[in-house]
């Protein structure tokens, strides 16, 4: 049995544009919703990040002595059109090619994200953000005119982050979404342009670009039933319908779930649909499935109050398992759930499975003199990757490669960075930036260990 990864397996990284590049006001580019968004007491505002605007080729430097071979970034849509719909700003796309170039060089495959939540400000505060179909359609020609500037260079390609939170509430905070009241029939609306535009951007990429692929990819809801009570096994299959299936079955068959379509008939929401849009849907085939996956969580159907939809049962719901660690956080660790994940996505949907964020975030400090001592993370890769290469090896997945999620540090989603997922240490706090300098932890060379061994050593 084959029991070592492909010679072209792909390591590396994965970050977003406001988390990372700062330079908010610089080069051309327009605001983003997150550029107006204040500090508070536990949490940075936007406009420095870690700095990567000004220090990719140092980053870069460091995926390149990790043993790293791909580097998944978001590209600004602020900074390559200011406005979201109006003129292209040069300045804003030389500064990608300029990346992208710079990861080539150093042998770093480069993958392309469209859209990680920071809407255009002019497009949220005109039309709501991807509740209006006038900001689908401003995205694809965004998105078309970032496949004529780089679908020569970069092979893979997404076009949302974690797709099928625009399934769920969450989808009002990273849609551009500014102000309403936060209806079903919205959130419906919102999570069908998104589907839609990353339909009609697969088509492009394909007939532009022939050897460029494109990925699905979902934020993989693992969701465990809290007891073997039916009803809890019944929600928890109705969550993965909702938040994981309905997803993966467009991403490979072009159709929309049949669950979730006779739940839209049943609740009027048809006619979000106009008449050829699942038609266009049907053209869909994308190249592999792609995820994020930290930990997992479990349903308790007495907590949700009745006649709740499916895609809010998790904001009642949810309780800890017993069984698993957590997080200062409280995200429960759970590496089995890892192998879980990669098995059933190959098995039910027979595409490549390529986990592109993966991590755990934690409260650090560094002295100013010593190493970080971050055994944890070290035990939190080692076995994450021990459990995608049983997915591999035993259960017979076929996965692209691994990718953490912000190996070197940068803000977390909510701004606050005390929250650290690195590998390697960025020298800033919330409201001090101190040097920004980059300082390797224990895990660094852990992991430079496990890279250049392409997996096989992970002690």
């Amino acid at each position: 049995m084959q029991n070592e990864l492909s010679a072209d397996f792909l390591w590396g990284n994965s970050v977003s544009s406001m988390q990372t590049e700062g330079a908010w006001n610089k080069g051309g580019k327009g605001l983003s919703v997150y550029d107006i968004r204040e500090a508070n007491e536990s949490a940075s505002d936007w406009k420095v990040a870690t700095d990567s605007y000004n220090r990719y080729e140092e980053d870069f430097d460091l995926m390149h002595d990790l043993g790293m071979n791909c580097y998944r970034f978001q590209i600004a849509w602020s900074r390559v059109c200011p406005t979201g719909d109006g003129d292209f700003n040069d300045e804003g796309i030389d500064f990608y090619h300029k990346f992208i170039d710079a990861l080539i060089a150093r042998n770093i495959e480069p993958m392309i994200c469209l859209y990680h939540f920071d809407m255009p400000l002019t497009l949220a505060e005109k039309y709501n953000g991807f509740v209006h179909r006038s900001v689908m359609d401003a995205f694809v020609r965004y998105g078309k005119k970032m496949v004529d500037c780089f679908g020569g260079k970069v092979k893979y390609w997404i076009t949302f982050n974690e797709q099928n939170l625009y399934h769920i509430p969450e989808a009002f905070k990273i849609s551009g979404y500014l102000t309403g009241e936060k209806t079903v029939r919205e959130l419906y609306y919102i999570q069908h342009h998104v589907m839609l535009a990353h339909a009609q951007l697969t088509h492009y990429l394909h007939d532009m670009q022939k050897s460029a692929l494109m990925g699905g990819m979902l934020a993989y809801q693992l969701v465990y039933p809290a007891t073997c009570k039916p009803q809890d096994v019944l929600f928890a299959n109705q969550i993965d319908e909702f938040y994981n299936q309905n997803l993966l079955k467009a991403f490979t068959t072009g159709r929309y779930s049949t669950e979730v379509l006779s739940y839209m008939e049943k609740n009027n929401l048809l006619s979000v649909f106009r008449a050829d849009d699942l038609q266009e849907l049907s053209q869909l085939q994308n190249d592999f499935l792609s995820f994020s996956y930290y930990a997992s969580k479990t349903i308790n159907s007495d907590k949700v109050p009745k006649n709740t939809p499916v895609n809010y049962y998790m904001e009642y719901g949810s309780q800890d398992n017993p069984y698993l660690k957590a997080t200062e956080w409280n995200w429960q660790i759970d590496p089995i759930g890892f192998r879980t994940v990669i098995t059933s996505m190959y098995n039910r949907h027979g595409l490549p499975v390529f986990p592109i964020e993966n991590g755990i975030g934690v409260i650090e400090n560094w002295d100013g003199v010593n190493e970080i001592q971050d055994d944890y993370r070290i035990g939190y890769h080692r076995d994450h990757i021990q459990a995608m290469k049983d997915a591999i090896f035993i259960d017979g997945a076929a996965v692209l490669g691994y990718l953490g999620w912000g190996l070197i540090d940068i803000l977390s989603s909510q701004g606050d960075m005390r929250k650290r997922y690195g590998v390697v240490y960025i020298n800033r706090e919330n409201h001090d930036l101190k040097d920004l300098r980059r300082i390797p932890k224990k895990s660094y060379h852990w992991l430079k260990r496990v890279l250049h061994s392409n997996g096989s050593c992970l002690e």
